[in-house]
């Protein structure tokens, strides 16, 4: 069995390979949230984003076309 040996100031702490198990698999679940919690966020812009560019323009068609003017450059 190993163990990870953690220093903090003058005490400590040894994890077995159960703990360490477990601490890895919480620092994992907190990083995928949060990455899923960012992608919702940029989606929710981009949404938004389209919304507003619906609102600025005179119809469907003048904001395709300006999109893809926006994309393609042209």
């Amino acid at each position: 069995m190993s163990t990870l040996n953690i220093f903090n100031h003058d005490n400590t702490i040894e994890l077995d390979d159960n703990a360490q198990s477990t601490i890895e698999k919480e620092v994992n679940t907190v990083a995928i949230g949060v990455m899923m919690t960012m992608a919702a966020l940029i989606g929710v812009w981009g949404i938004a984003c389209i919304f507003c560019g619906l609102a600025g323009s005179e119809g469907i068609t003048d904001f395709a076309q300006s999109w893809i003017t926006a994309v393609t450059g042209r």
